[in-house]
């Protein structure tokens, strides 16, 4: 099927088979879906030799390909990391179906009783770059909200992508659940996402989680509707009542502890008032070998110019800039900031509550790592990415945010005068 002309049909195969896997998974008994997730989880753990050696394919290729270090380290897996992918699989099992839950209820004057139900979207498209464990945390989430699932990973994660499939469809079947209801798209051929963003008889909603390029690709030529994964154009504010050691702890985690995820923090901003907190910061960091692109009054690797500003690295690297006060760092935050986690770092609450009310990103922070902004941090078992739009899903998007509802209305011969 690598031959282009194949593509549309089959990416359409794909379609029909989720959609009428989506019908069953519907109704399918919350007992049956937990047991597909353990089941795929133990799979995961039996299997993960094969795993790492389907892996080893993916690093060697991202290697010939030229990946940044931190790129790299988003592509590979390790025992650790598959028994992280394992515990998110039982963590999403072990919560609650959101399908069926009434989310409200009422009686109206007339005689009729309300409720407000979540129901599943139905099929959802996924469209990710290098990170294989989405695999396993975006097939979770959409079988656990009832949803069918297209999976389509980057060229990079080819290989262990598959492995991890294998192990979910283990799983669906060894519950009795359709094996339809997780299917990935078996091509590097990018011909293939081209077509999934267009397949409005089968995909309800697509989930982009990647780069800036890969985002705007599918904001541009998808038809159907789509929950926004934006770069994480993370900031970090260090406000005049910032607490040293707790600015010193977070900030280096927040920059250091992966570089290659969305949380990372990529623009640390440093009230006047604070100036020599902010520079012990920008030390610190570099003696971890972190580069900083210092703005004015800051002593950094190199000066930032204003491309910095804005800018996600996914890297080993910092912007930093002086701010008059809290509004400047507002200000900036605003002008720049993606919509996905921006932080503070004050002991002053009143600071705190003003920063809070006056940005508008998806995931709001004090005193805390911005690499906390994460599904599974947020006790969701996993996420399938941070939606930064404001339709349907904001942030983390789990379980329950992959839901819709419908209305259950009741009467007993009711008729409307």
């Amino acid at each position: 099927m690598k031959d282009a002309e194949n593509i549309p049909a089959l990416m359409q195969d794909l379609g029909r088979r989720a959609k009428a896997a989506a019908r069953e998974l519907a109704f399918a008994p919350s007992d049956a879906k937990r047991q597909a997730l353990e089941s795929a989880a133990d799979a995961l753990w039996t299997k993960r030799g094969e795993i790492i050696a389907a892996n080893a394919k993916d690093l060697d290729f991202g290697r010939d390909k030229g990946l940044s270090p931190a790129m790299m380290d988003r592509l590979m897996l390790d025992e650790a990391r598959i028994r992280s992918m394992c515990d998110g699989l039982r963590a999403v099992a072990a919560q609650d179906d959101p399908v069926g839950t009434v989310m409200s209820e009422w009686d109206r004057p007339s005689g009729l009783h309300i409720k407000r139900v979540r129901t599943p979207l139905g099929v959802i498209g996924v469209i990710y770059e290098s990170r294989p464990n989405v695999t396993a945390d975006a097939g979770a989430l959409c079988l656990k909200a009832g949803n069918a699932v297209i999976l389509r990973g980057g060229s990079e994660s080819f290989h262990s992508s598959g492995a991890i499939h294998a192990c979910l469809v283990e799983g669906l079947k060894a519950a009795g659940l359709p094996e339809d209801a997780i299917q990935r798209v078996p091509t590097r051929d990018r011909e293939a996402v081209r077509e999934l963003l267009t397949m409005t008889d089968y995909v309800d909603v697509i989930v982009p989680r990647g780069g800036k390029g890969l985002v705007g690709l599918v904001q541009r030529e998808a038809r159907v509707p789509v929950f926004a994964h934006l770069e994480g154009i993370v900031h970090i504010y260090i406000d005049k009542a910032a607490d040293p050691q707790k600015t010193m702890d977070v900030v280096i985690n927040a920059k250091t502890r992966r570089t290659g995820i969305c949380g990372a923090a990529e623009c640390l901003l440093v009230h006047r008032d604070a100036l020599p907190l902010g520079q012990a910061v920008l030390n610190a960091l570099m003696e971890k070998g972190v580069e900083v692109r210092a703005g004015e009054g800051l002593s950094g690797t190199v000066a930032a110019t204003d491309a910095d500003w804005g800018t996600e690295y996914l890297d080993s690297i910092i912007a930093a800039k002086v701010v008059e006060d809290l509004d400047g760092a507002i200000d900036h935050i605003r002008q720049f900031s993606s919509s996905h986690t921006d932080a503070i770092m004050t002991e002053d609450d009143a600071a705190a509550e003003r920063f809070f009310q006056r940005l508008d990103s998806a995931i709001l922070m004090r005193n805390a790592s911005t690499q906390f902004a994460d599904g599974g941090e947020f006790g969701m078992g996993g996420e399938i990415g941070i939606a930064t739009g404001k339709m349907h899903a904001r942030g983390p998007v789990g379980a329950e945010q992959l839901t819709s509802f419908k209305y259950i209305v009741e009467g007993d011969g009711t008729v409307r005068g």
